[in-house]
């Protein structure tokens, strides 16, 4: 089974899934990698009732040639697994601008691609706590020669709720 058909078949399973508390609001810091490179984002999370929301991050990250400064905006279906346990999937896009180590080479990257996690919200617990781990693989459709065109890394999420 190939990426493309995998991703339908979790946006259709996304919708037949029983509904999570998404929380009106959330702020806090995403540590990610990938390969050979590391960053981390500011992330601001907004709940659109009780299973949707938009996660806004902006963040860089870097590798031994290249830094990379972007916005990733990603729009979020959020399902209950268990009482503060939940997975989410959903598609977003990516902006920013490159820079090579030695000034060769700079400019504008774009992406396109999605996230899929898991998260466990301590607000059962009345503490303002979101945690998560993720995947968000990006494909690149204006790169160039050193920057993946296909991006893809894990990251580890804690937020602050309110």
């Amino acid at each position: 089974m190939n990426f493309s058909k995998l991703l339908i078949i979790l946006f259709l399973f996304a919708g037949l899934s029983s509904n999570a508390q998404v929380n009106p609001h959330a702020i806090g810091v995403r540590f990610h990698s990938g390969g050979s490179w590391n960053g981390g984002e500011l992330t601001y999370q907004h709940g659109f009732g009780d299973k949707n929301r938009l996660e806004i991050d902006a963040g860089g990250r870097s590798h031994r040639n290249w830094g990379h400064f972007g916005v990733a905006v990603i729009f979020h279906w959020v399902m209950n697994i268990t009482e503060g346990l939940n997975w989410y999937i959903g598609p977003g896009a990516t902006v920013g601008s490159y820079r090579h180590k030695n000034w060769s080479e700079n400019g504008l990257t774009l992406g396109l691609g999605g996230q899929i996690g898991m998260e466990y919200d301590f607000n059962q617990h009345d503490v303002p706590l979101l945690i998560s781990l993720d995947w968000r693989p990006m494909f690149g459709f204006y790169t160039y020669s050193d920057y993946d065109a296909f991006g893809y890394g894990g990251g580890f999420s804690i937020r602050y709720t309110f």
